[in-house]
């Protein structure tokens, strides 16, 4: 067990307990094997290496295109899951389970609109009984959709339940080991940490017996809310306790010799379940198992900014190659989910059907077992500037907005304005704290010198801290004071650029495609301020790779020549290749997908079919779904399905409604107590029902107001951030724009 990828280890290593171990900065977490007390069975445990000891593990079959992991067959009713059929799509339902027709409707609806499985709480023996006679009446009319028995607490309605559906869901925090509980344990002795793991067998083993013997799959599906107290113990709520509590399960699974099971390790955190999956994967290839991946971001909310937080995480592991049944949780009608599923299917499909010409690379400097955003120089300001170019860029991620010189000499100032999120006093603008941070001039044009007018408006956005970027073929032909110029990496040469007239700083673009002496010479150039560039670009050539992959490539020379210029993301769709909900699913993908690694400090997206003020909107959401810049209060709410104790999507939009415009504060809105305190850990306030038509108040895991009448509950949790500190009353225009003034 001291050799992990042929690499001696030190005796220490082996203790019979872990420690909590965190990463130095500049390090990196290696995954190791460690004996579990009183067993030889390995456990996960860290150890901390310097950088020049890197030794990553793969948890993808390549990381510089999509290849579809191979995994083996699961068998669910008439639906095959794994590498070599398509990926599966899937939702839950919402209804009361004892409430037999109304189940019935719903599954046939989500059938209707796409749903290959469906999946059903099951909390108790009443909800199981009535199993069958959903099974039955679905198969009567003409529905063998398989279905799943979401299973919590009760392995007893886990046996009964097998006799109808298809699939079990088990959460490997709570199946055997109850509710959790936020306690500290230390095992003093190794004999009573292996107790309760025999109980945990002893508990799920006639669970895998009955079903190897009726040929059901079961989805050992790990909740980072909702981790035992053992687990926590050991590791926290961290992606490497996420791992090892699926695989003591899985072990069980694998000694009775049953195997058609499936993994999934959800959060609501689109980081921890991105982290989470890929260890996942990178410790089934350590063992030599090969079992499919369900995917999903759970807790992720409803409209754009739970498609978003979905797209971020599943999208990004899809295009790694990784995951072979999805499901999309939304607070809305399930049926509403599986369109976004069947778009990340595609985006997944397409990158894994390759590029012919793409650019081949070798990765060594990401990591995947840690997320470290890289540490960059923003824009300073030089004696004799005309503007200040600080604001060029935000320290905490960028939005810079695409438009187009014919675009803003449509627009009225107001209107361009209120585009960019900008607020007025007496009609000049001011920066707001949802207001772009750049324009750039996508369209290769400048605002032409010949309207006054549109001149004029720039200017004073510039004056304002929002400046303007445009090609340096537009601005020599017609220059612009203060503006941004841009050069394409290909065209410099290691000194500092001629600017046009009236230019006083300029920027670099680059297409993933560059060879590595280009980004060597913009090394280079970075060292002096005359010659250093504001910001980069990363336009992707999406003709030769994926964008994730491309950029990937590019980031391993940004990183390998040890740039530290910020980079925005520019993704660019032509028109007519997306609509509304594809631009924010293939931009949370796509661009996010490389976010959530670290790589990349802004982004600037743009989309016919899609208005400037919405793109913007999307922006803002990309980066706080992959924490990078808060500008609006974050909502953790859960999908809802038959535990839940009130109307979800009537509260969570009456809670948005009053609490929306508290940036920086984070509210979770769940339904029942299943994965509550534990995905609130990730949430400053919580609002949970708690019995019917009672609602409990947590401030982060700890519950402060219990029992409280669901018609007083939104006052109550007002009251409650007012107690806290964290309240605001919500501004008028007038005020805001006063507020900024002064």
């Amino acid at each position: 067990l001291r050799t992990v990828l042929g690499r001696k280890l030190p005796s220490a290593a082996m203790a019979p307990t872990m420690s909590k171990l965190s990463a130095r900065r500049g390090g990196v977490v290696r995954c190791q094997a460690v004996s579990k007390p009183g067993s030889s069975t390995p456990l996960l445990n860290t150890v901390v290496a310097a950088p020049s000891d890197v030794l990553i593990p793969a948890y993808c079959d390549d990381t510089t295109r999509t290849l579809r992991r191979k995994t083996r067959t699961v068998t669910i009713g008439n639906v095959k899951v794994g590498s070599e059929h398509p990926v599966v799509k899937q939702t839950m339902l919402t209804t009361d389970t004892r409430d037999v027709q109304a189940t019935i409707d719903e599954a046939k609806r989500c059938a209707d609109a796409g749903a290959e499985m469906v999946r059903i709480t099951v909390q108790g023996l009443r909800e199981a009984e009535a199993a069958m006679e959903i099974r039955n009446g679905l198969f009567k009319d003409g529905y063998d959709t398989p279905l799943i028995a979401d299973i919590h607490f009760n392995p007893k309605a886990a046996l009964k339940v097998a006799d109808a559906f298809e699939k079990i869901r088990v959460n490997p925090g709570n199946y055997a080991d109850g509710r959790k509980k936020f306690e500290e344990i230390t095992y003093e002795d190794p004999a009573d940490y292996q107790r309760e793991l025999d109980d945990i067998e002893e508990t799920f083993t006639p669970l895998v017996l009955k079903c190897k013997e009726m040929g059901r799959a079961i989805r050992i599906g790990t909740n980072h809310g909702s981790l035992s107290a053992r687990t926590l113990s050991y590791f926290g709520d961290t992606p490497k306790g996420m791992v090892e509590s699926a695989f003591e399960f899985a072990r069980i699974c694998r000694k009775h010799d049953y195997h058609n099971f499936v993994f999934s390790m959800k959060a609501s955190n689109p980081l921890v379940m991105v982290q989470a999956y890929r260890l996942l994967a990178s410790e089934m290839y350590k063992e030599g198992w090969d079992y499919p991946l369900h995917l999903g971001v759970t807790e992720a909310g409803e409209g754009e900014d739970g498609r978003m937080k979905s797209s971020i995480g599943i999208g990004a592991l899809l295009l790694d190659g990784l995951g072979d049944t999805v499901r999309v949780s939304l607070t809305e009608a399930p049926e509403l989910e599986l369109a976004p599923c069947a778009v990340l299917t595609a985006l997944g499909e397409k990158a894994a059907a390759g590029y012919e010409t793409a650019v081949p690379f070798e990765e060594k400097l990401r990591d995947f077992r840690s997320y470290d955003r890289r540490e960059v120089e923003l824009p300073e300001q030089r004696e004799g500037d005309s503007l200040d170019y600080r604001g060029i860029c935000h320290r905490d991620g960028s939005v810079f907005g695409s438009l187009t010189v014919d675009a803003a000499a449509s627009m009225s100032e107001s209107q361009l304005y209120t585009n960019l999120g900008c607020k007025t006093v007496v009609g000049m603008p001011f920066k707001d704290i949802a207001t772009v941070d750049s324009i750039y001039f996508t369209d290769g044009g400048v605002p032409p010198s010949s309207n006054a007018e549109l001149r004029r408006t720039f200017r004073r956005l510039m004056e304002s801290n929002v400046h303007v970027i445009c090609d340096e073929a537009a601005l020599t032909a017609d220059p612009m004071d203060g503006a941004v110029a841009v050069y394409n990496l290909s065209a410099l040469d290691g000194s500092a650029p001629s600017l046009p007239e009236g230019c006083e700083r300029f920027a670099v673009r680059f297409d993933g495609t560059e060879d590595a002496a280009a980004f060597e010479t913009l090394a280079a150039m970075c060292k002096s301020p005359e010659s250093r560039p504001a910001v980069l670009f990363a336009q992707a050539d999406t003709s030769k790779g994926s964008r994730m992959h491309t950029m990937r490539r590019a980031f391993e020379l940004v990183k390998a020549s040890g740039i530290d210029v910020p980079v925005v993301h520019v993704a660019l769709y032509e028109d007519g290749e997306v609509t509304l909900d594809e631009f924010v699913i293939r931009t949370g993908a796509e661009v996010g997908g490389c976010l959530v690694d670290g790589l990349g400090e802004g982004v600037c997206v743009k989309t016919d079919a899609v208005p400037m003020d919405d793109a913007r909107r999307i922006s803002f959401g990309l980066l706080q779904g992959c924490r990078m810049r808060n500008t609006k209060t974050e909502f953790i709410s859960c999908p809802s399905c038959g535990r839940t104790l009130f109307d979800l999507q009537e509260v969570t939009a009456q809670i948005a409604s009053r609490t929306g415009h508290l940036p920086g504060v984070s509210v979770a809105i769940m339904g029942c107590i299943v994965n509550g305190p534990g995905e609130m850990a990730d949430a400053d306030f919580g609002y949970v029902g708690g019995a019917p038509g009672k609602v409990d108040l947590y401030v982060g895991k700890e519950v402060v107001k219990r029992a409280i009448p669901n018609e007083e509950a939104c006052d109550a949790l007002i009251d409650l951030i007012k107690e806290y500190g964290r309240w605001k009353e919500p501004d008028s225009e007038e005020e805001e724009a006063e507020a900024v003034a002064a």
